[in-house]
């Protein structure tokens, strides 16, 4: 079953809502496919994100999203891989993998300084893929303020 990562474009953009709806519901939001088409189509279409969709045999089994970034300090684009998410019944498979290495070869690509990205200390599969693609995890404190939540 060969594996192709393509750059999302508008004709995926149902294949990839419906990644990213599932997506969003692994981390607690509820399924609401509209806001997930709608948001993708937004970001897609205004340049503000990358996404790179992995199909197998023509289904869509995962996707990747990117973020562009500035440093000043290094004075470079920067890339944040936002979210990484790979079907179910497609886990296991090398799907992720693919993904996270094609995330990779676009920012080198693109001119990119480097890629980031940011996870929960307790997603041991995920900080293990990292790992295992090369990835290095650092001391980085990350803060924020949520303004949703009322803080400040």
């Amino acid at each position: 079953m060969p594996l192709a990562i393509v750059r999302a474009g508008p004709a995926d953009l149902d294949d990839l809502a419906l990644l990213f709806d599932a997506y969003r519901q692994f981390y607690g939001q509820p399924a609401d496919l509209a806001r997930a088409r709608e948001w993708l189509r937004s970001r897609l279409r205004l340049g503000e994100a990358v996404a790179l969709l992995a199909r197998r045999d023509g289904a869509a089994v995962g996707f990747a999203q990117l973020y562009p970034i500035f440093s000043s300090v290094r004075t470079a684009r920067l890339w944040v891989l936002n979210d990484l998410y790979v079907a179910a019944d497609a886990r296991r498979s090398g799907v992720g993998r693919t993904l996270l290495d094609s995330a990779a070869a676009f920012a080198r690509s693109d001119g990119a300084a480097g890629i980031a990205l940011e996870t929960a200390r307790d997603n041991a599969a995920a900080r293990a893929l990292y790992r295992a693609a090369g990835w290095r995890e650092d001391a980085t404190q990350w803060y924020s303020l949520d303004f949703a939540a009322g803080v400040h």
